[in-house]
């Protein structure tokens, strides 16, 4: 039986961070190009917003999604925190067939970002361009995942990992007979360490 994620209250944060901007409803609405009530909605706890919906509050506010789903403390210290299972942050793709669990810290969020993905059957994860020389490093857990960009294609399987320009358009499509699940690395320009940015054929 699959564990259930209750995900993390983004609507007070968002309601805080449109307030320290000074920002109505409507301001942010048309910043964000999401309408009104949708926003009102989520900040009053009674929407999910999907991924695309995050990412263009993420836009309009200046923050990264880390901090918009609440992030985590960047102070120093010795001791080991450790985040339960139903506190870390998870979002869905906008049609709703990939989940996605954020990892990383927000400390990090500027840099790199790293994610745990559980596809549905024939789930699809899309994303646009990202920032000039950004790389994604997909590593397959299980199933099967179609990896393509507007420079190639391919699949990795269980135990394989691409490495991929993600300045462009891309996407990852779980195929086979099972759900895929995979850790994806979103690493940022000065971060790739030289790795290549094509993917082999298909």
């Amino acid at each position: 039986m699959k564990q259930q994620l209750t995900p993390p209250e983004i609507g007070p944060r968002l309601q805080a961070l449109r307030k320290e901007r000074k920002l109505t409803l409507a301001d942010l609405s048309v910043m964000a190009g999401v309408s009104r009530s949708i926003l009102s909605e989520i900040e009053r706890g009674n929407a999910n917003p999907t991924y695309g919906t995050l990412w263009h509050l993420t836009q309009a506010l200046g923050v990264n999604l880390d901090c918009l789903m609440g992030g985590v403390t960047n102070e120093r210290t010795d001791q080991i925190h450790l985040l339960p299972g139903n506190l870390t942050p998870t979002i869905r793709s906008p049609d709703g067939t990939c989940t996605l669990q954020i990892l990383a810290p927000a400390s990090m969020i500027a840099l790199i970002e790293w994610y745990l993905l559980n596809f549905d059957l024939n789930g699809k994860l899309e994303s646009e361009a990202h920032s000039p020389g950004t790389m994604e490093h997909l590593h397959c857990l299980e199933g099967e995942i179609h990896v393509s960009n507007t420079a190639s294609q391919t699949v990795v399987r269980a135990g394989e990992t691409a490495r991929y320009s993600a300045e462009v358009p891309h996407c990852l499509t779980s195929i086979g007979s099972q759900p895929a699940k995979a850790f994806l690395v979103v690493a940022f320009a000065g971060v790739n360490g030289g790795f290549g940015s094509t993917l082999r054929p298909k």
